[in-house]
């Protein structure tokens, strides 16, 4: 077995909540964190000098995507995706298996892998282990997500041991075949619903010994109850000194609920689509920024939030854009809210560090119930 980057540190924690490092082939990161995603190698709308400006450590990308279009051989030849895409700090690719799994008509499963049609041409292709960790390594990422199997919540119980099986089967051969250390292999816990399917999925990961595992297979379709209860179960099943990552959560009191229960890195699109949509993130609430009420609004989005959106753009200004269609409008709102949710990554930070994390928590739940993020 090779020695990879992606050692984590824990600097200090309050109940079960954490604060930490992870530190990368391209820079430490401060956990907890959230992962802006830039599918395509971008993160939609913006460019990497503004997602520096709120100190974006990390993004991610997907297999999946990029597999299909440009292709491996034209990202390599452009010197990797780090060059390709002119971004300097880490990234995480995500494996394609949840990609894989939302063309359920298009994809046959085995244990050799998985085949699938292209939604773009309808070509064939198959992932297998050793494929998806080769793919990832020759794009010199720093962080590889072992290739999983996710299944449709609610799932039959056979279906949940199968996709557990197949993802222990493939997570060995993913580990079997790493060849580059600078890039850290990721494993992920499957399991459903199912309190002992997830236990038995983690006990088997972890035993691999891998720099990290994130906790897969949720915000597909279950209840927030069922999102908080089995996240917290499943993180208090993975190591202490190994980061633990939730996949595609990012509503501000899913975040605030999985960091209470020991979750260090979150992603999802949910704050850039929200931005295209004229939705804009905030504490206590959320903004429709296209409604009427706003036309004549001369206030920030948010007058506790710092980011360059807020303190050179108003309410009605943000409103006219959305309302004239102009692309600025998305744009603008798009950097707020991730601004808005590396601002409060920060802030969950210092509150574990300095034992007020349990009255941050609560200060910050918003008053209302959000969408799911899914």
């Amino acid at each position: 077995m090779i020695a990879e980057r992606g050692s984590f540190a824990l600097l200090a924690r309050e109940g079960a909540a954490r604060r930490g490092t992870l530190t990368l082939a391209h820079g430490t990161v401060e956990t907890p964190a959230f992962m802006p995603v830039g599918t395509a190698a971008t993160v939609k709308g913006l460019t990497p000098g503004d997602l520096r400006e709120f100190d974006t450590r990390i993004l991610l990308a997907n297999t999946y995507h990029l597999w299909l279009r440009p292709g491996r051989e034209t990202i390599e030849a452009l010197g990797g995706l780090h060059a390709f895409m002119g971004w300097d700090r880490n990234i995480l690719t995500d494996s394609g298996g949840f990609q894989v799994f939302s063309l359920e008509s298009r994809r046959e499963l085995s244990d050799s892998g998985v085949r699938f049609r292209s939604h773009l041409d309808g070509s064939e292709h198959e992932f297998t282990p050793e494929t998806v960790v080769a793919f990832q390594e020759a794009l010199g990422v720093d962080v590889a997500m072992a290739l999983d199997v996710c299944v449709k919540l609610p799932a039959a119980p056979g279906a949940i041991d199968e996709a557990v099986r197949l993802t222990t089967a493939w997570a060995e051969r993913c580990a079997a075949a790493r060849t580059r250390t600078a890039t850290a292999l990721f494993g992920i816990v499957q399991g459903g619903l199912d309190e002992r399917a997830r236990a038995r999925s983690a006990r088997d990961l972890v035993r691999l010994d891998l720099p990290g595992y994130a906790i897969g297979g949720l915000s597909v379709g279950e209840s927030r109850a069922d999102l908080h209860r089995v996240s917290r179960f499943t993180a208090a099943l993975l190591p202490e000194d190994k980061v633990r990552y939730l996949m595609g959560v990012g509503t501000v009191r899913d975040m605030l609920a999985a960091i209470d229960g020991g979750v260090d890195l979150f992603d999802c699109v949910y704050p850039t689509r929200c931005g295209r949509n004229g939705r804009a993130l905030g504490r206590r609430e959320d903004l429709n920024i296209k409604g009427a009420a706003f036309a004549r609004d001369s206030r920030p989005i948010d007058e506790t939030c710092g980011c360059s959106v807020c303190a050179g753009y108003t309410r009605a200004y943000l409103s006219h854009l959305f309302r004239a269609g102009e692309m600025l409008g998305a744009r603008l709102l798009s950097y707020h809210n991730l601004a808005f949710f590396s601002q409060l990554m920060a802030e969950a930070r210092e509150a574990i560090e300095t034992g007020r994390w349990a009255t941050f928590r609560d200060d910050h739940l918003p008053d209302t119930e959000p969408p799911s993020s899914a």
